[in-house]
């Protein structure tokens, strides 16, 4: 039996016992006969038995790190006016930073998109950190809906406070399974008990969902959008002229960011 197997051995018998007992455990097993013999040979009558000079123990070079990889800048679908798509449509703008930040984004994405939901939860924060709370970025988010129950999701927040538009968004997202396909098939319902926690009433969300003009202001969003700059997918970010499709990474998203810089 080779030392490893005789130590895989070991530790499956005794894995109780401390490191340090199984280690010299093993060191008597692995001696050979004739290191024995020299542990146990007598010195002559007169001179001091001297202890075997330890050997250095042998050090294997840390390895050197990789440097990191260089993160590739997405490129753009197509380029769009970004005056054009600065200029508010049928609802106010949802924003945040600064209008006067050197980059500026307009994400258009869906309350039942796995990609926008995944962005949202994974990157956005660190984004806004990084680039929006420190004046380089002013970001926008419009409403792309692509069925009946995102457009219901984006009227709920539309009907939230101002102030809690996109904590009611984020929160959506994050619990998107559980109101866009819940296992008793009750979108509504489910819709219902999650707008009760951002303070709706049974009322004030049967107001809002009958809300012809709201609808027909978040439908308007979305056909402006795809009429006028060819949005076709979810999310899209429109950054400085230019237009990119896809979920990204922090990573992904620093270095586009970065480039614009």
């Amino acid at each position: 039996m080779q030392i490893s197997e005789l130590n895989l051995t070991k530790r499956r018998l005794l894995g109780g016992i401390a490191v340090t007992a199984l280690g010299a455990l093993l060191a008597s097993c692995s001696d050979s006969s004739e290191e024995k013999a020299a542990e146990t040979k007598t010195a002559p009558a007169g001179e001091e038995t001297k202890p075997a000079a330890e050997k250095p123990a042998e050090t294997t070079p840390a390895p050197a790190e990789a440097p990191a990889a260089k993160v590739e800048v997405p490129q753009p679908d197509g380029t769009v006016d970004m005056a054009e798509v600065l200029k508010p449509g049928t609802l106010p703008e949802m924003a945040m930073g600064d209008a006067n930040a050197p980059v500026k984004i307009v994400e258009y994405m869906s309350m039942t998109c796995p990609h926008c939901a995944n962005f949202h939860e994974k990157t956005f924060e660190a984004i806004k950190t990084k680039y929006i709370d420190t004046g380089k970025v002013y970001f926008v988010l419009r409403e792309f809906p692509f069925d009946p129950a995102a457009t219901a999701a984006f009227m709920l927040a539309r009907c939230a406070p101002q102030d809690r538009y996109f904590p009611f968004v984020a929160t959506f997202l994050k619990q998107q399974r559980a109101w866009a396909a819940p296992a008793d098939g009750d979108v509504r319902g489910a819709m219902l008990q999650m707008s009760k926690l951002a303070g709706f009433t049974q009322e004030s969300f049967e107001a809002c969902l009958t809300n012809a003009k709201l609808a027909a202001d978040v439908t308007a969003v979305r056909d402006r959008a795809a009429k006028d700059f060819n949005i076709k997918s979810t999310p899209t970010f429109l950054i400085n002229g230019k237009s990119y499709s896809g979920d990204m990474s922090v990573e992904t998203m620093s270095a586009l960011i970065d480039s614009f810089l």
